[in-house]
């Protein structure tokens, strides 16, 4: 890619840290090579640096470390969660979740549902939001979990965790939240919010892409992903990726130490981003306008196609997303679930796109995006038959 190329695609991934490369490189090399269920000293190292980034992602979340399991990623996380607190009671069949969940939670249920699973599905108002209300009534005496998207991967809206956590407390139910996205754009501290098990991915916070990590609260039991040697407290057995943990464990104290500079920095710019992208004729802005991530612009644009919209933007050197990317790459294109899920037409899910801000990206970047969106969707709606007959 060029020099100038601007990256605004954050909620995807989000490019690694120098200072969690450093970190990496040891384990990568014969200097600290070890394997950490070995009795040598290169073992000895490679176990330190797991125990010391498991201190690291415990603190980003409030969690004792004993409380961390470390896994592949958000998407393992989600399964073993789901997975493992279904079938911890084989008399309880129900479960519950918001209609908006990531792929990695919808298609676990689903699986689950396909078994016997009873499965109820809160919807949400035209902002994201779930009804506290509406979801302490689907909880049942047979309901195995609950689990809910903390903030929206695709339009950026922010739910009122603690408010279900402490639902579920009362109920006696366990709550899965999925908080990749959350982890270093918000507080967390779940001493305070009574959630069962938390989801966290390495890559969405400047660190390595293919490793994540599970909060298990002490005395929530789960049935093991993996059977082997028992590693990471018997429930994700298999020689742990040293590098990828260590590496996480720098970018979480990292996202602890830097957090309000970060959210403020991003935040300014997302205001900026809606700002001008609302001068546009014909935009709307998707998810709550104040209570969303603070580095997330979600935007339906009349008369344009995202995906033409995302090559266009690409072509003039800016990235951007078109829905959640562990979903976009599908050989066909569909409507948003989570934009038909709000109430939004079919064809205003087909038109969304989501800009996502980083701790790098700076303003003069955001302007010159702001001057290529223009452009380009004023070329696209030239070509789109359907805009220039209502125009």
């Amino acid at each position: 890619m060029p020099n100038d190329y601007v990256y605004l695609d954050h909620a995807a991934t989000t490019p690694l840290d120098e200072r969690v490369l450093d970190v990496m490189l040891p384990h990568l090399s014969r200097v600290a090579s070890g394997n950490p269920s070995s009795l040598h000293t290169p073992g000895a190292v490679a176990r330190e640096a797991i125990e010391e980034a498991r201190e690291s992602v415990a603190r980003l979340v409030g969690a004792w470390p004993d409380e961390i399991v470390f896994t592949s990623g958000g998407t393992e996380s989600d399964n073993m969660a789901v997975l493992g607190l279904a079938s911890v009671d084989p008399r309880k069949k129900h479960l519950v979740v918001s209609a908006i969940e990531h792929p990695a939670v919808r298609g676990t249920v689903e699986h689950l549902e396909a078994k016997g699973y009873e499965v109820t599905r809160i919807g949400v108002d035209m902002d994201g939001f779930i009804s506290p209300g509406c979801f302490a009534d689907a909880l049942r005496q047979d309901t195995a979990l609950a689990a809910v998207l903390w903030a929206s991967n695709e339009v950026g809206t922010l739910q009122p965790i603690e408010q279900l956590a402490e639902i579920c407390c009362e109920k006696g139910v366990p709550l899965h939240a999925d908080a990749v996205q959350v982890a270093g754009r918000t507080s967390m501290d779940v001493s305070r919010v009574p959630i069962s098990t938390l989801a966290l991915s390495a890559h969405k916070l400047y660190g390595p892409q293919g490793v994540g990590a599970l909060y298990v609260r002490r005395g929530i039991k789960l049935r093991p992903a993996f059977f082997g040697g028992g590693q990471e407290k018997g429930l994700r057995s298999g020689t742990e990726n040293v590098a990828g943990i260590a590496g996480f464990g720098v970018a979480a104290r990292c996202a602890f130490d830097e957090l309000e500079e970060r959210v403020a920095h991003e935040e300014t710019l997302r205001n900026t981003l809606i700002r001008g992208t609302l001068e546009m004729p014909c935009i709307h802005l998707n998810g709550h306008r104040k209570r969303r991530l603070s580095n997330n612009v979600h935007l339906s644009v009349e008369g344009v196609e995202a995906e033409s919209l995302v090559l266009f933007l690409d072509a003039l050197g800016y990235a951007v997303g078109s829905g959640s990317a562990c979903a976009s790459n599908s050989a066909n294109h569909k409507a948003s679930p989570v934009l038909l899920a709000m109430g939004r037409p079919e064809k205003e899910a087909l038109s969304a796109v989501r800009v996502t801000v980083g701790k790098d990206t700076t303003q003069v970047q955001i302007r010159g995006f702001l001057e290529a969106f223009s452009v380009a969707i004023a070329q696209l709606r030239e070509l789109s038959p359907l805009y220039a007959s209502k125009s």
